[in-house]
């Protein structure tokens, strides 16, 4: 027989949408939202949701994550990761090229694609790497095919360092999408490591990790990009930026009127490097986290439109791969569960506002790139949604992590507000502290050319 609609009602929802909250009762029939209205009745065959005065917003697109897979799953995996972005309210994802083997190829791209089918709780997209010779990979790709051109301008991890100008101008002049940098200027990086090894051997302190991977490092790259991008007019996104001394590279223009957009990730509106001290290794990441003074530079930059997409850069290691030495520890750290409700506990001591948190969290990068129908709580639109209690703390505990590594920086760490439901594609995948086990993700449509 027909498959009866499912239908879904929530009522009493404080929605937070499109730079306003209002009182609403949003309608979801199958995948898609099918009415916002004031007060919805419901009839019989209809399940109501009661949000009582909670608030409701779309779910956080997260424009970049490390799920580990394939090749480097012993970290985490697409399974894993996927449900622990739902927990946190992340209902999409953007999935980095550096997995073994690495997504350089639009075979790599279409056989990850065929790998997260049917196992992702959250809905995903994958970016195309870069490297010094792939051009006419590049070239090649279809919009659509993936969500972005990923370049690493800097050593990061794996060996995906693009350090061939001639190769950089090629990807900035023939990128037929988004190109994403990563800019750390690795030569400054080496000559820091070179001065830090001469002064500490190999037990550096994890207190100068800022100053080896420097603000000066990031400034010499994200300026190159820049000046690239306006060169081939090229559409550039410049990720997980750290300091204040790069704010001025970015315009305060809305971002539908720029070329050159950037990103924050919440570790870094989080921490600054006093953290250090008590969290070593479990906060080292690339680029590092700096100084007071630079967190409180992209608070601000976020509020005046510098920075216009909030993200994760979810990158899980092992707890014991994280318990070595500075030199050896990897960079990166589990965010996607917590991500949100950093967010909100900003929102609490009042550096942002709960409207701004969507702004930069959900609507941006659904519209920078291109995703189709998800970022907001629209009629028609698929129905991607997070009710979030602002009244109701979580503690952070090893008992309630759900990433394979099962470690977090915040453990013990108590946040004002709770996750209390998430859904994807009208399905409820999260609830009262519980995954439902509906694997309800698909994969994500862009449309974003350049």
């Amino acid at each position: 027989g027909i498959r009866r609609l499912n239908k879904l009602l929530i009522t009493n929802a404080r929605l937070v949408n499109e730079g306003e909250t209002r009182d609403a009762d949003v309608l979801i029939e199958g995948e898609r939202i099918s009415r916002i209205e004031a007060s919805i009745t419901p009839s019989d065959d209809i399940e109501v949701i009661d949000a009582a005065g909670r608030l409701l917003m779309p779910g956080m697109i997260d424009d970049q994550v490390h799920f580990r897979e394939p090749g480097l799953t012993n970290k985490g995996d697409l399974a894993t990761e996927s449900a622990a972005a739902v927990a946190g309210g992340i209902t999409s994802f953007m999935d980095m090229p550096n997995v073994n083997p690495q997504t350089t190829t639009r075979q790599a791209l279409a056989d990850k694609y065929a790998l997260a089918e049917h196992r992702c709780t959250a809905n995903y997209g994958f970016y195309l790497g870069a490297t010094n010779r792939n051009i006419e990979e590049i070239k090649a790709l279809g919009v659509g095919e993936a969500c972005g051109i990923k370049v690493f301008m800097g050593a990061s991890t794996g060996d995906m360092l693009v350090d061939d100008s001639a190769a950089l101008e090629r990807i900035f002049e023939y990128a037929p999408v988004m190109v994403v940098t990563h800019c750390e200027h690795s030569p400054t990086i080496w000559d820091n490591e070179a001065k830090a090894r001469a002064e500490y051997g190999d037990a550096v302190p994890m207190s100068e990790h800022p100053a080896i991977r420097s603000a000066a490092a990031c400034l010499k790259s994200s300026s190159m990009a820049v000046e690239m991008a306006r060169r081939f007019d090229a559409l550039l996104h410049v990720l997980h930026l750290t300091t204040a001394v790069e704010m001025a590279l970015f315009s305060k223009a809305h971002r539908s009127e720029k070329r050159i957009t950037a990103e924050v990730c919440v570790h870094h509106l989080w921490f600054d490097e006093s953290r250090y001290e008590d969290l070593g290794t479990r906060i080292k990441c690339n680029p590092a986290i700096k100084a007071a003074s630079d967190r409180a530079a992209l608070v601000k930059a976020v509020n005046e439109g510098r920075i216009d997409v909030i993200a994760t850069d979810h990158a899980p290691h092992t707890s014991s791969e994280k318990k070595q030495s500075y030199f050896k520890a990897p960079a990166g750290l589990p965010l996607v569960q917590h991500a949100l409700l950093v967010l909100f506990d900003l929102a609490d001591r009042g550096e942002i506002s709960r409207e701004l948190i969507v702004e930069r969290a959900c609507h941006a990068p659904a519209d920078l790139f291109g995703v189709q129908e998800r970022g907001y709580v629209r009629e028609g639109w698929y129905a991607d949604l997070v009710i979030v209690d602002p009244d109701r703390p979580f503690r952070v505990e090893k008992s309630n992590l759900l990433c394979k590594c099962h470690w977090s920086p915040f453990e013990d760490h108590e946040f004002s507000s709770t996750i209390d439901t998430t859904i994807v594609n009208g399905e409820v995948v999260y609830r009262d502290g519980e995954l439902t086990r509906n694997i309800a993700g698909q994969r994500l449509e862009f449309d974003r050319a350049r």
